[in-house]
């Protein structure tokens, strides 16, 4: 649909592990739709940066080595959604991760007579996903993204884009870790599934096919909920 038809404000939630594709699929979504990506370690630095008041207490927190609380962070959601680039709605990405947060949304939305339009769970398989993750590697000059089983350089050692032949990886994307991450995610996430599911809201997406595709499936749902 064409996003200049939207009145209400749309509200997306996407839910999925690390190494999902959250963040490219919210990418792909906002400039389908013309919403706002919003993810919940922007807002916290961009609330800090700002200085705003709940951004100060952000810090506050934040420099004492504690975890920021929800009411913080549903303070500074509200502060952002108010902004105007966020009228036609937006999408949130890792946030909420707990029912107690959904519950907390649901009445910052409700403030403004809006709900979820949609949560999008990016359905994956956990052992294919250390496969994908722990291969991960980046050319230590330019950036460019390789994958020890999906995507080597065209010259074993060089980089296809500038010729580098320093790589690095990610400390954390091992497979020991990643399947720690995603043992978490789940004992995490699924009440938070649960709690959509029982709002009728939820939508599922298999998160293992191309990018391409997984986008389709996507813009075909986040295009019904905004109908």
């Amino acid at each position: 649909m064409d996003a200049a038809t939207i009145t209400t404000p749309t509200v997306l939630i996407l839910l999925g592990p690390p190494g999902a594709g959250k963040g490219t699929q919210a990418r792909m979504l906002e400039e389908k739709f013309e919403l706002v990506q919003l993810s919940t370690g922007d807002l916290l630095r961009a609330a800090v940066a700002a200085g705003t008041e709940a951004g100060k207490a952000a810090q506050a927190v934040m420099e004492a080595g504690d975890l920021v609380s929800d009411d913080i962070v549903i303070a500074i959601l509200r502060d952002r959604m108010a902004e105007p680039d966020c009228a036609k709605g937006v999408i949130l990405d890792g946030f909420p991760r707990t029912t107690i947060q959904a519950e907390a949304l649901d009445e910052l939305l409700a403030e403004n007579n809006q709900k979820i339009s949609a949560a999008i769970s990016l359905e994956v398989e956990d052992a294919e996903m250390v496969i994908r993750i722990s291969g991960r590697y980046t050319c230590a000059m330019c950036g460019e993204g390789y994958h020890d089983r999906f995507k080597t350089p065209a010259v074993e050692g060089k980089c296809d884009n500038c010729g580098s032949t320093e790589f690095k990886r990610r400390a954390d994307d091992n497979a020991e870790t990643v399947a720690s991450r995603l043992s978490a995610y789940h004992a995490q996430t699924a009440p938070l599934i649960a709690y959509y599911d029982s709002q009728g809201v939820l939508k599922r997406t298999n998160a293992m096919g191309k990018i391409e595709d997984i986008a389709r499936d996507l813009e075909a749902i986040a295009g019904d909920a905004m109908s």
